[in-house]
C-alpha cells in the first residue's frame, strides 16, 4: 500500500502543474491574441475622420489665426490701458557758463536749469469712442474667425478628396486580387485539362498570359496606391509607412443651405462691418480732443533760495481740428470704393456659386445613372463569368471566351469603381459649401 501510495502522489502533483501550466498558456495565448487584434483594430480605425483630424490639428495655418485672435484681445486691452491716467518721471539738468563775456543770454538760460518732475495725464474721451474701437477689434476677430473656418474646411475638403482618391486605388486593389485568386484557381485546373488533351496549349498559355498581367496590374495599382496613401498621410502631417487598406468614407449627399446662411457670405458681411465702423473712426479722430494734466517736483535755477522751489502745476490741452486740406473727405471717398469694390465681389461671388451649385448636382446625377448601368452590366458579366468556368472544367467551353468574359467583368467593375469615387469627389465638393 506504502508504494502505491508513494508512486501515484508525485503524478497527482505533475498533472496538477500540467494543468496550471496549461492555463498559463491559455492565458498567454488569450493576451497575444488580443494584442494583435487590437492593433489590426487599431491599423483599421484610421478613417476619413482620422485624417481630417490629424490635419486640423496639426495645421500652421489655423494656429496662426488663434495666435492672432489671441493677440487683438492684447490690442484691446492696450486700448483700456491708453485711456487710463498715465505717469512718467521727467529730470533735467543744464549749466551755461559765460567766460569772458561770451556765453548764452543768462536772461534766457538763467545761468543753470535743474528739474525733476512726476507727470499724470489722463485723456478724455467719449464711450462712443472707446467702443467704436473696441468694436474694430472685435471685427478683426470675427474675420478671424471666418478666415479659419474657410480655411478649416478647404483642409477638409483636400483631404477627403486625396482621401477618396486612395480609396478608389484601395477598391481596385481588393477586387483585382479576388480575380487573381479565382483566375488561379482556374488555372490549375486548365493546365491539368490541356495536359490530358482536353485543351490545346497554345489556349492555356493564352490564359497562362492574361494571369501574369492580372498580376502586373496587381503590381502597379498596389504601387499607386502606396503614392496616394503617403500624399494622404503627408497631407495630414502624418508620419507613417505601412500598407493599409482604406475603409469607405462615410460622406453623404446633404441639402446645400442658402449661401446667406453660410460663413462664405460671413465674409462679405464682415468686410461691411469693417468699413462702416473705419467711417466712424475717421469721424472721431476728427473730434475735439481734450486731457487733463498735471505735475509736483522741484524746478530751480539755482540762483535765488533754490530750497523753495519745490512746487505743482496742472492744466488741461485741447485740440480742435479747424482745416486738413478736405483729407477727411478723401479718406471716407476710398472707404466708399472699397465698399462698391466688396459688392461688386459678392455680387460675382454669389452668382460663381449658384451656377456650380447646379453643375455639382447635375453632375452627381450623372454618375449615379452611370453607376446603374455598369451595375447591371456587371450582373450579367459575372453571370457569363461563372457560365464559363463550370463549362471550361468540362471541357465545352472556349478558353478565349473565358478571358474575354474576365476582361469585361473587369471593365465593368473598374467603371463602377471610377463613377463611386467621381460620385463621391462631387460629393465632398458639394459639402463644402455646407460650413455655417
Amino acid at each position: 500500500m506504502f508504494k502505491i501510495l508513494w508512486s501515484t502522489q508525485p503524478s497527482l502533483i505533475m498533472y496538477k502543474n500540467t494543468k496550471k501550466n496549461l492555463v498559463k498558456i491559455k492565458l498567454l495565448l488569450a493576451v497575444l491574441f488580443s494584442t494583435i487584434c487590437s492593433q489590426r483594430i487599431g491599423a483599421q480605425e484610421k478613417t476619413l475622420d482620422y485624417f481630417v483630424g490629424q490635419a486640423i490639428h496639426k495645421s500652421p495655418l489655423l494656429f496662426d489665426y488663434r495666435n492672432q485672435a489671441q493677440s487683438n484681445l492684447i490690442d484691446s486691452l492696450r486700448i483700456r490701458a491708453s485711456y487710463l491716467p498715465q505717469v512718467s518721471g521727467m529730470g533735467t539738468s543744464s549749466y551755461a557758463p559765460i567766460i569772458n563775456g561770451w556765453g548764452y543770454d543768462n536772461t534766457i538760460t538763467n545761468g543753470a536749469n535743474l528739474s525733476a518732475l512726476v507727470g499724470v495725464s489722463q485723456k478724455l474721451v467719449s464711450k462712443q469712442n472707446l467702443q467704436n474701437q473696441y468694436e474694430a477689434i472685435r471685427l478683426q476677430n470675427q474675420g478671424l474667425n471666418v478666415s479659419g473656418k474657410i480655411s478649416e474646411q478647404e483642409l477638409k475638403k483636400t483631404i477627403s478628396s486625396q482621401y477618396i482618391t486612395a480609396y478608389g486605388l484601395s477598391q481596385q486593389y481588393t477586387f483585382n486580387n479576388e480575380m487573381l485568386g479565382l483566375m488561379k484557381e482556374e488555372e490549375a485546373i486548365l493546365k491539368q485539362l490541356a495536359e490530358k488533351g482536353v485543351y490545346r496549349q497554345t489556349d492555356y498559355l493564352s490564359f497562362l498570359v492574361t494571369l501574369r498581367q492580372q498580376e502586373l496590374q496587381i503590381k502597379q495599382i498596389k504601387l499607386q496606391y502606396q503614392n496616394e496613401y503617403a500624399s494622404l498621410n503627408y497631407l495630414s502631417g502624418i508620419v507613417d509607412t505601412a500598407f493599409v487598406l482604406l475603409p469607405a468614407p462615410m460622406l453623404e449627399s446633404v441639402q446645400t443651405p442658402a449661401l446667406e446662411s453660410t460663413v462664405f457670405y460671413q465674409q462679405f458681411v464682415v468686410d461691411s462691418l469693417k468699413l462702416q465702423n473705419s467711417h466712424a473712426l475717421i469721424d472721431f479722430s476728427y473730434k475735439p480732443k481734450l486731457s487733463l494734466y498735471a505735475d509736483a517736483g522741484y524746478i530751480s535755477s539755482l540762483m535765488f533760495q533754490p530750497y523753495k522751489n519745490w512746487g505743482t502745476s496742472f492744466g488741461v490741452n485741447l485740440s480742435v481740428p479747424i482745416y486738413d486740406g478736405r483729407q477727411k473727405k478723401m479718406q471716407h471717398d476710398k472707404i466708399s470704393i472699397a465698399e462698391k469694390t466688396r459688392e461688386q465681389y459678392r455680387d460675382f461671388f454669389t452668382a460663381q456659386h449658384e451656377q456650380q451649385i447646379q453643375q455639382l448636382q447635375q453632375q452627381l446625377k450623372s454618375a449615379d445613372e452611370l453607376i446603374a448601368e455598369a451595375t447591371e452590366q456587371l450582373r450579367y458579366t459575372n453571370a457569363l463569368i461563372e457560365a464559363n468556368r463550370k463549362l471550361l472544367r468540362t471541357g465545352d467551353a472556349r478558353i478565349v471566351d473565358y478571358i474575354i468574359a474576365i476582361g469585361n467583368y473587369l471593365s465593368a467593375k473598374n467603371s463602377i469603381t471610377q463613377n463611386t469615387i467621381s460620385k463621391l469627389q462631387i460629393i465632398n465638393q458639394l459639402n463644402y459649401w455646407n460650413r455655417k
